[in-house]
């Protein structure tokens, strides 16, 4: 990838661990302005290259060159910060240009005479350093950041992640490295940093698995695949179609290089011993041939065929629960709910709502303060948790699987041994010897996932399953929802995700407040916006209305002052007419919003009396306003 105004260029860069290859001679660059995005299998190297171009880690053979006085800002997917600091000291903690900048300046000013001070005032000036202070507390709070004297070692894995990004994102650098930023987002934060990161000239290099965020602010893909990177110049929805046109053509040249091979192997067991010059040098060939012909191209793939253990009518019922953590933190206020056979449910919301304390209310991890759960005695849930991944370092990979089940059962009469199952899951015979301690954080999340689905449940409940998930890992788990003969609920932050696997959606708004909706994720936001939009407009429009009710109201009282009159026989059968209206325009709306609430609308009638509510209110708000405009004459 040439840079044409290139931030950044890497040349020939290789980077071995032990006796593994990560990536061998890789090129690219990055130019002002580009968002580029870096997609690969877990284990191949995304963040160790990140790691490497930060300066985190060394490399074995080739050149890295930024430009000149560049600033670099880094997410690493771990940050660490010491625990005792504030979060508003933790944004001055890394020593980035501003702050060192912030500290040189407050030196000077406690310096007598204070020297250079016209200097550092110019490049505080220059650098934005004076409103450094703002801009945090501005970002932090965006990412629901709001204490900010909190104590680091008292922040969640989730919220130290994002003090982490503000604090790349305060000093605005010229070169944005982010390793798996949505991790630990909500979908609000998800789309404020979206919107953040397409806003100007921004250039950045990104690896995430959020599909949508990709598509929507990546500009170019690099591929990093089989110790190569491979150039996308276009989206995530260019990158799959072009690179399945790639995997294609390498296909169909492992396939002439085959048929190629199969002759010259021929012609290498039949020549003697001894050979010219020719015969050397189309043994050499034959050599190279053989190469390529024994190439593996293929996509290789998460195959997830388990089976699921039979599961009866009866599923589970919510009757009435209710959970709060003291008087300002309510989980769920009488909640009830019957959950139906096959059925896959997504769960939404910001986070701190009890998303994940509801998941273990229903798996009886957590009681609940009223009310009870009742569970179908054939259900066998499976359940993979955000705190779940828990192994014993020095464990072989292909001894926690052993530990579970030696063959597992695929139905039909098939079987697999747990070195079989370990390869659909993308773990070959030599990683399974590996000790689960070398394992890269995505690695983990996939045995984790196997040692979960290989224990036949038919009740699957994924908190955050797509947190360290490569793609491919990710698309494969989709089709396996898809046809998986059980009940599933999702907890995810990934919108993707969620429109391929769910049928419809619990809403958690918080303090108790839960809406069932019938649709994917897609739906429900454009239904949201639609909501949202369609209030504003109606507080915008009763402001006016309320200004000319005021004006209307003032001439009718000063027109009856000054002569007062009674109703005409048709004014009078008017006025009953209008009673009579807004009577029944007043009920049609009490049962409009009680449907809308109820949870039992298709997404059609859902928008359609979404559509008719506005105009419900105005047609009463004009009636209304008629029969007031009456009354005033009548008194």
């Amino acid at each position: 990838m040439a840079a044409v105004n290139p931030y950044l260029q890497v040349e020939n860069l290789t980077k071995r661990v032990g006796d593994r290859v990560l990536f061998q001679s890789v090129s690219f660059g990055i130019a002002e302005g580009q968002r580029v995005g870096l997609i690969a299998k877990n284990g191949t190297g995304k963040s160790t290259l990140l790691h490497i171009l930060s300066g985190k880690e060394q490399y074995d053979e080739g050149n890295i060159v930024f430009r000149n006085g560049l600033r670099v800002g880094y997410l690493e997917q771990t940050p660490v910060y010491p625990p005792d600091l504030t979060v508003m000291e933790a944004c001055f903690w890394h020593g980035n240009s501003t702050t060192n900048l912030i500290r040189e300046y407050e030196h000077c000013m406690q310096t007598p005479g204070n020297p250079g001070l016209q200097d550092l005032l110019d490049r505080m000036e220059h650098e934005k350093a004076w409103d450094y202070e703002g801009r945090a507390k501005q970002i932090l709070s965006k990412l629901k950041i709001d204490d900010f004297q909190q104590r680091i070692g008292s922040l969640s894995g989730g919220q130290l992640k994002r003090v982490a990004l503000a604090n790349v994102l305060i000093t605005e650098p010229d070169l944005l490295i982010l390793d798996e930023p949505t991790n630990h987002l909500d979908l609000d934060m998800i789309e404020w940093l979206e919107d953040y990161l397409r806003r100007g000239n921004l250039s950045l290099l990104m690896v995430t698995h959020d599909r949508y965020f990709l598509d929507r602010v990546c500009s170019v893909i690099l591929e990093l695949d089989d110790e190569t990177i491979y150039t996308y110049r276009g989206n995530y929805g260019y990158y799959l179609e072009k690179r399945q046109e790639r995997i294609q053509v390498a296909n169909a040249e492992v396939a002439r290089a085959n048929n190629l091979y199969r002759t010259e192997l021929d012609w290498m067991r039949r020549m003697p011993c001894a050979r010219g010059h020719k015969a050397r040098y189309r043994e050499e060939s034959f050599y190279e041939l053989e190469k390529i012909a024994k190439r593996r191209i293929q996509e290789q793939q998460v195959t997830l065929e388990v089976k699921s253990a039979y599961i009866g009518n009866k599923i589970f019922e919510a009757d009435y629960i209710s959970k709060s953590y003291g008087p300002d933190k309510v989980i769920l206020r009488d909640f009830f709910y019957t959950f139906s056979r096959y059925e896959k449910m997504g769960i939404v919301g910001h986070n701190g709502t009890g998303k994940s304390t509801f998941i273990k209310i229903l798996l009886g991890l957590v009681k609940p303060d009223s009310g009870k759960v009742v569970i179908g005695e054939t259900v066998r849930f499976g359940y993979y948790s955000q705190e779940g991944l828990q192994f014993d370092e020095q464990m072989k990979v292909i001894d926690v699987v052993r530990n579970i089940a030696d063959y597992i059962d695929l139905g039909g009469g098939r079987h697999l041994s747990a070195m079989q199952f370990l390869q659909h899951f993308m773990f070959s015979p030599k990683a399974q010897q590996n000790y689960v301690y070398k394992l890269s954080g995505g690695e983990r999340r996939r045995l984790y996932l196997c040692t979960v689905l290989m224990q036949n449940p038919n009740f699957l409940i994924l908190d955050e399953p797509t947190n360290d998930l490569d793609i491919v890992t990710l698309q494969i788990l989709e089709e396996y929802l898809k046809n998986f003969k059980g009940c599933v609920i999702v907890v995810s932050h990934d919108r993707y995700f969620m429109d391929k696997v769910v049928d419809h959606m619990l809403v958690f708004r918080g303090q108790g407040n839960i809406q069932d909706f019938p649709g994917n994720y897609t739906q429900y936001r454009e239904w949201e916006d639609e909501r949202l939009k369609r209030e504003r407009e109606q507080e915008g429009q009763a402001k006016t209305k309320a200004k000319k009710a005021q004006g209307q109201v003032a001439a009718s009282v000063h027109r009856n002052t000054c002569e007062r009159r009674r109703l005409t026989f048709k004014e009078r059968k008017e006025m009953e007419q209008l009673e009579t209206e807004i009577a029944a325009l007043e009920e049609e709306k009490k049962q409009i919003e009680e449907a809308l609430c109820s949870g039992t609308l298709s997404v059609e009638e859902l928008t359609r009396q979404s559509k008719r509510l506005p105009v419900l209110g105005e047609e009463l708000d004009e009636k209304t306003m008629r029969w007031l405009e009456l009354s005033e004459v009548e008194g």
